[in-house]
């Protein structure tokens, strides 16, 4: 029952937060001159272009990201992505048509609504969800890397590039203030998804402390492709124990947070890692 109201609860935040970043989008950014970012700053370009309805462009160009996140990210990963591309898309369809105009300076106007778009995005991230194929991609991207390699690698790189490439597209097919817009909605937005998702573009150190650390150490090979580190450790009231350490992404993060959940008797803590050095 617990489960059950926490997932409830998970996709009810998702749905919050696109809703929040719709608005923004819809709203505050486009009659100001701004994109959003990633896969939707591609789409909002192309129905500018074309003239084609916006959220039908979001969610086409969106929709490749979706189906490759479920199959190499997972199932769960996949229907709360799905949630929430169709909360954000829906929201920007519902929101295009309301009369809503903030009375200020572009600028102001710009940066107030990068910071609920990445409110929005960060209740987004916090609860598992995805609605950026840019996200999507550069985990994709940097899973095959790190399963070639033996390596982890921050998100942060293939991200900057992703979207250096959008604000391009932008500039030169629909004008330079937008762009520019467009870059401050990106570094605002940026600082406060990375404020309420402690970094969530760079890798995380999670430990474990338990007595049987055969089964933790199964699903997560089994279900993340990654191994551990083993230790030996001793509590002063629990006696002998093994300590996990194993290094995931922020999108592995809730998989295995059920894996550690399924295996009782464990103590565990992540840790954001800004560098790795080998």
């Amino acid at each position: 029952m617990n489960r059950r109201i926490s997932n409830a609860a998970s996709y009810l935040m998702i749905v919050l937060g696109a809703t929040l970043a719709s608005f923004s989008v819809a709203c505050i950014l486009l009659p100001n001159g701004a994109i959003d970012y990633g896969t939707a700053g591609i789409g909002i370009i192309i129905s500018k272009l074309t003239g084609i309805k916006m959220s039908y462009c979001i969610f086409g160009v969106f929709l490749p990201f979706l189906l490759a996140g479920a199959v190499i990210l997972g199932r769960d990963f996949g229907i709360k992505a799905a949630v929430g591309a169709l909360a954000y898309t829906v929201g920007v369809d519902i929101f295009e048509e309301i009369p809503f105009e903030l009375d200020t300076e572009h600028f102001i106007a710009v940066a107030f609504g990068g910071a609920i778009l990445g409110a929005g995005i960060a209740l987004i991230l916090r609860y598992g969800g995805c609605i950026d194929g840019s996200e999507i991609f550069a985990n994709i991207f940097l899973k095959k890397l790190s399963d070639r390699t033996g390596r982890d690698f921050s998100m942060t790189p293939v991200l900057i590039a992703f979207n250096t490439c959008v604000y391009l597209a932008a500039f030169i097919l629909i004008n330079r203030n937008s762009a520019l817009l467009s870059l401050l909605v990106f570094v605002v937005a940026s600082n406060i998804i990375d404020h309420f998702t402690d970094h969530f573009e760079a890798i995380k150190q999670v430990t474990i402390i338990t007595k049987e650390p055969d089964d933790l150490i199964r699903d997560i090979k089994d279900k993340l492709n990654k191994t551990c580190t083993i230790m030996e450790s001793e509590g002063a009231i629990s006696g002998q124990n093994k300590t996990l350490i194993c290094y995931i992404n922020y999108f592995e993060l809730s998989r295995m947070k059920e894996i550690i959940a399924k295996n009782k008797g464990t103590f565990s803590t992540v840790t954001t890692i800004d560098e790795i050095l080998r």
